[in-house]
């Protein structure tokens, strides 16, 4: 079953069978696996069943009442309603690099929020997605916090006009989530999804030595409560995090998702054999290519996860809805032939 087959990998015992997991959007192509409408409300649910995912994707925000930026939607399928939701949580860059997040946002109590996440564990893995691992984690957790609350160009100012009040208001923040991850170690979560969208696809966006003064430390504090728990920790980023995959395991991370853009040769070099590895299918060519194309890509990651134990495949980023039809199919069909060790 695939929920074996996932933590199989996982624990880095190399399941018979390659696992795989998928972000997708694509509602004309779940309707096709399933048979269901694409406005079903069990439509995704029911595709990652029909698809035999081994893991699913899943975070909690946090996202407490309080200012935040709203910088409009990623991506767009015919479902959903036009708006411009775009908002500006603080247009006033000294009340920004002022903010003292428990004051904005609150810190919850840990015994109710221990409760909610037991009660909401126990939904998603055992009545929902018994067939699949299904994590705890966080979506805002450091540099997705700052985007969430700031915006890009409002960060970028406070990063550059008091980098010490810039730290200040993260190191908060961490305070703050802290709580979350000490709810999480009480709770049965075998494993814990920490994403952190912190570079560019470029990499990093800030001097390099800041992440490793401030972020990794911060992520390093928090992995070690979830981790004393007796839980797997998986770090995932969009962008490049090429140079920094170093420090992400030296912090604690088991394992990494990330996009094509990421070296997946430098990871299965150095961590293959020691860590999970999720991803790295490039959703460009499920976009603009042919399903030949595709075919190729999906057997070159395949190929460099093969001897690895924990690697799951992926594509990279996630599945929208403007990828053609038979690429998206191209793709599951040949992840099927070469998922065979």
């Amino acid at each position: 079953m695939s929920y074996e087959r996932g933590m199989q990998a996982i624990r880095l015992q190399a399941p018979a069978e390659i696992p795989h997991t998928q972000y997708i959007s694509h509602l004309d192509f779940m309707a096709k696996v399933t048979g269901l409408p694409p406005d079903h409300p069990d439509l995704g649910r029911r595709a990652a069943e029909a698809l035999d995912f081994d893991f699913i994707w899943s975070t909690d925000g946090p996202n407490p009442p309080g200012r935040w930026t709203d910088m409009g939607r990623a991506y767009w399928h015919d479902q959903q309603q036009e708006q411009d939701s775009r908002s500006l949580g603080f247009p006033d860059i000294e009340d920004a690099l002022n903010l003292d997040p428990a004051q904005e946002y609150g810190v919850p109590n840990l015994d109710e929020q221990a409760a909610k996440y037991r009660d909401w564990y126990r939904r998603a893995q055992h009545e929902q997605f018994p067939f699949a691992v299904w994590p705890g984690g966080t979506y805002r957790t450091q540099m997705s916090f700052l985007i969430a609350a700031f915006g890009w160009e409002t960060l970028l100012t406070m990063a550059g006009l008091d980098r010490g009040r810039f730290t200040r208001v993260l190191n908060r923040w961490t305070d703050v989530i802290e709580v979350y991850y000490q709810a999480w170690a009480r709770t049965d979560a075998e494993v814990i999804l920490t994403h952190d969208d912190m570079v560019w696809t470029q990499g990093a966006f800030i001097h390099p030595s800041w992440y490793r003064a401030v972020l990794f430390p911060n992520l390093k504090r928090l992995w070690s409560i979830v981790k004393n728990a007796g839980k797997k920790v998986l770090f995932c980023s969009d962008g490049d995090f090429t140079e920094f995959v170093d420090d992400l395991a030296e912090a604690g991370a088991d394992g990494f998702i990330f996009e094509p853009l990421t070296d997946l040769d430098y990871v299965v070099k150095n961590y293959g054999q020691t860590h999970v590895i999720i991803g790295n299918a490039d959703c460009r060519v499920l976009t603009f290519g042919t399903p030949r194309e595709v075919r190729r890509e999906v057997r070159r990651v395949m190929d460099k996860g093969r001897d690895c134990p924990g690697y799951f495949f992926a594509v990279g980023n996630h599945i929208p809805a403007n990828c053609p039809l038979e690429n998206v199919v191209a793709c599951l069909d040949a992840y099927r032939e070469f998922r065979k060790r």
